[in-house]
Formats: structure tokens, sequence, C-alpha cells
């Protein structure tokens, strides 16, 4: 295969019912596909076509997962065609080959983050002195790399998060807001070393990124063609780049869309 397609997985391919957004009378409405499960209870969804489109991006070039999910939050994810050869998880934190995590990188990983940030703890606690129990519901630590809330957003005070950020910032943090959940993460625990990581050792392909949030940003940036939906933390900021495609619509049909794009981009690039 001559493309590596890194595509994020929360609102950029598979979608919560919240992130929906269909604006067609439900008769009309594309036919939707369970793609998690949680408890038993299905939690994210792709529509059918999306599903057949995928099979045919994936029979195209070499499709990646990358996710700011755990390990334990991505192997719910069930994607048509099976588990793909490389994911990865953790916001860059995690390697799986075959489903497994490469040692070598994790070790590498972690060995950059103490040389380089402050460690999550410290960050940890300072966020806690900042948060309150009126619109921090739950914090959870991730993979022992980064954590992450959730939130009520109509609780959160105004100038809370510029404070948040502040304080981030200053430990080598940073912060993303992606609907209920608010990330801190490492500013140097990226996704795109780790997308870089897989590209070399996949000797140099076309790189095709794909997300919606800041914590995609960079990825998007250092991918040779880069896509996103018209939703989301980068499309409220109007993120754009020459390398830039976005999609006309947003939710779950801007999933498609996407796909519809990045199969004509890595036929192109064969």
């Amino acid at each position: 295969m001559s493309a590596l397609v890194a595509c994020d997985l929360d609102r950029t391919l598979i979608y919560s019912p919240k992130a929906f957004w269909l604006e067609t009378p439900d008769p009309e409405a594309p036919s939707i596909i369970v793609s998690e499960l949680w408890n038993g209870v299905p939690i994210s969804f792709m529509t059918r076509e999306s599903e057949r489109l995928l099979i045919e991006l994936r029979s195209q070039a070499v499709f990646m997962p990358v996710t700011t999910r755990t390990v334990a939050q991505y192997q719910r994810v069930q994607l048509p065609g099976g588990a793909p050869a490389y994911a990865i998880t953790s916001n860059g934190g995690e390697i799986l080959v075959d489903g497994v995590p490469d040692a070598d990188w994790r070790d590498r990983v972690r060995a950059h983050l103490t040389d380089h940030t402050a460690p999550l703890d410290e960050a940890l606690a300072r966020f806690e002195e900042l948060a309150s129990p009126t619109w921090i519901l739950k914090t959870n630590v991730a993979d022992a790399l980064f954590f992450y809330s959730i939130v009520e957003r109509d609780a959160i005070p105004a100038g809370w998060l510029e404070q948040v950020e502040q304080e981030c910032e200053r430990l080598g943090w940073t912060v993303s807001l992606q609907g209920r959940k608010l990330y801190c993460v490492p500013r140097t625990l990226t996704k795109h070393d780790a997308v870089s990581e897989v590209a070399r050792r996949l000797d140099g392909p076309l790189v095709l990124a794909a997300g919606d949030s800041l914590l995609d940003q960079s990825m998007l940036e250092t991918a040779d063609l880069a896509f996103r939906p018209a939703h989301g933390e980068l499309d409220d900021e109007g993120f754009r780049i020459d390398t830039l495609t976005v999609t006309e619509r947003r939710g779950i049909l801007a999933g498609e869309e996407l796909l519809q794009l990045m199969t004509a981009a890595a036929v192109r690039g064969r």
C-alpha cells in the first residue's frame, strides 16, 4: 500500500447519538450501525454507508485509527474489516501492532515525558485545586499518561477554562474540551509523533490524516493531506492549512464524506 490513513475516531469516524446532527426527517435518515458497546449498551455508531466506505478504503490504503482513548477504550470499538494492523491510542502514548502495545515505543514515550514535561501527579494536583464538583463530575487517569474529566459545560464559570489552560501551559501540558470531556495532556505527548513512527516503519508512505479536535491539529499539520469535519474544536477555531479539505456536512454524515474524500485521495496517490 502506498498510503497510510491516520484517522481519529470519536466525532470523526464514529459518533455518539448527541453528535449525529442529523437535519433530515427521520424517515429519510441514513441506516446506522453500532460501532461500540459499553456494559452491553450501544454508545457509538457509524452509518451503513460509512461501513461500506471504510471497507473500500482499507482495500486501497493502510488504515490506522488514531485516538486519545486508552487501550481498553479503543478495544471496545468494532470496525468493519476487523482490527487494523496498526492503531495509535492514548494520544500517541501507545502504538498497537496487531492489537498488542509496542513495548519499545511505550518505553521511549515515557522516558521522553520524564525529561520534557511536569509529571502527571503535579499536573493533576494543580487541576484538582482549580476544579469544583459543580462542573467537574469525574476525573480519570488514562494509561498513566494524562487525565480527563467529565464536565457539566453549562456550569463552567467564565474564565475558568482559560485559567486551567494557563496553568497547564506553565507545566508543559495542553487542554482540549471535546463534548463533555476535558482533556489535560502533556504537550509533548502527540498523535503526530506516533503517526510519524508508523510511517517510518512502513518506509515513508503518503500520509493522510483526519481529525476534529485540537489534539489532532499537529497530526493534520504534518500529514501530506489533511481532512476534517465541519464541526468540532478545529472548526470552532477556524483551523485551515493549504493541505486541508473540510467536509460540507457535519455530524455522522461528515464521517461518510471524510471516508469518500480519503479513499479518492488514496487512489490518486497510488
